[in-house]
């Protein structure tokens, strides 16, 4: 499966996140795709936060997102996902999401949703990972990969994650002045200063998955086998892609990490910084909503908190 956790088509996380039937996706399917027409649609439980997942037959899953719209530029981010997805494929030491179609809106649905073949596979967590240390070997050959593709010279773009960290201490603040209860948000600001003092690296931006969490990480027989979801890509801060050392690797596969990526002492920090960020913006916001995503941004904080 692509994900596991909660069902993020029944559990309310968003304004305007809409309820999407396995009715509405079959008849969608049927007006839209004509050759896929008849074959079965299944619900795929989720602890994602931004799509909802279906099985369409054996070979594809259809990405509904939970907040759609017919605007242009919803649009053409998800055909920039696509466009990311044949940037990579062929060129990472993994597997990707290969693009079949982009869905129109339709009764029941009001925005664009996309179609991928589906990838086999299971979430990566202590349970589904072998050696640890091979993983994030694995992973950093991924992550080496992603850096070294052509980026034309085109700077960060303003909006997605890679850019200076210090344009989130805002959220930062407001998000740890919400998790009081929640964590100790007193070691989290000294940690969080700690990283703003890495300052901004000086070096050309690269290109980044920009969205390492362990649901969008699949494996099979202990080992890193597919990355998915390429909504986050773009380009900025390769400190960015550290996150996996706090969301997902014990300590020693930690340092393992960042070995093979070759992190110095400021990129390390700015590393941690962004694990921070999405982190503790995630906690108090899906708390009550998403256990999945609410455990994770727990097991990322202790990571910070607990590292020497």
């Amino acid at each position: 499966m692509w994900l596991s956790g909660c069902d993020s088509r029944r559990v309310k996380m968003h304004a305007g996140q809409v309820d999407i039937t396995v009715e509405t996706v079959a008849a969608l399917v049927g007006s839209q795709f004509p050759g896929w027409r008849g074959l079965p649609v299944r619900p795929v439980a989720s602890g994602g936060t931004v799509n909802a997942l279906f099985r369409l037959g054996d070979d594809v899953v259809l990405r509904f997102p939970l907040q759609p719209s017919p605007a242009d530029a919803h649009r053409q981010d998800l055909l920039d996902e696509q466009v990311n997805a044949h940037r990579l494929a062929g060129r990472v030491p993994a597997a990707v999401p290969e693009p079949l179609g982009i869905g129109e809106p339709g009764p029941g649905y009001p925005g664009p949703w996309t179609a991928f073949r589906w990838i086999p596979g299971e979430i990566a967590d202590g349970s589904t990972i072998g050696d640890p240390d091979v993983f994030a070997a694995d992973l950093a050959a991924f992550v080496t990969a992603v850096h070294t593709l052509d980026t034309g010279g085109r700077p960060w773009n303003g909006e997605t994650r890679g850019g200076p960290l210090a344009d989130q201490d805002d959220e930062v603040r407001q998000s740890l002045a919400l998790s009081a209860h929640l964590t100790d948000t007193a070691r989290l600001a000294e940690i969080w200063r700690e990283c703003l003092d890495a300052g901004d690296d000086d070096r050309p931006p690269v290109w980044l998955h920009g969205d390492l969490m362990p649901g969008n990480l699949l494996t099979a027989g202990g080992r890193l086998t597919a990355v998915i979801d390429l909504g986050a890509m773009g380009i900025g801060d390769r400190a960015v892609d550290l996150m996996p050392a706090w969301n997902l690797l014990p300590a020693p596969a930690r340092s393992t990490y960042r070995d093979a990526l070759g992190a110095d002492d400021a990129t390390w920090q700015r590393g941690r910084g962004w694990a921070l960020v999405q982190a503790i913006g995630a906690l108090p916001y899906y708390a009550g909503t998403n256990p999945s995503m609410a455990a994770t941004a727990r097991f990322t904080l202790n990571a910070l908190i607990e590292q020497v």
